[in-house]
């Protein structure tokens, strides 16, 4: 059985890391999307970060397939795309498979919780309905 722990180590050794200095500085950049791969509760208890798209693990590797009935517009693009989650593990998964999908891809180290703890911008998630 492969762990968890062997797997996310075996990701971050085939993608690029960012810290989250790197990462904030690229939030105004039209080549980057920020990509908060979070759960929607995780959004609406922690915040988000402002300008990221929200794609829930769960249908990212549906969200990014031209050839999904779920694609979404956003990934059909040639940006880069810097995946980040609360802590930098599940980023780091989401991220490698977006690679092998065929995105430039990169993640967070620190994620959301080291956006948070640097003092960078956070806005409130509105529930909808």
């Amino acid at each position: 059985m492969k762990t968890v722990a062997l797997m996310v180590a075996e990701a971050k050794a085939a993608i690029e890391e960012i810290p989250v200095a790197g990462a904030a500085g690229l939030t105004d950049d039209p080549d980057v999307q920020l990509v908060d791969i979070r759960d929607i509760r995780e959004l609406w208890r922690e915040g988000a970060v402002p300008g990221a798209y929200h794609a829930p693990r769960g249908m990212l590797e549906f969200w990014i397939d031209p050839e999904s009935p779920y694609a979404k517009a956003v990934f059909q693009t040639p940006r880069k795309y810097v995946f980040f989650c609360a802590g930098g593990l599940r980023s780091a998964l989401a991220a490698k498979v977006a690679q092998e999908m065929g995105l430039r891809v990169a993640h967070v180290t620190d994620g959301f919780a080291g956006w948070k703890a640097a003092g960078l911008p956070v806005v409130q998630k509105e529930r909808k309905g």
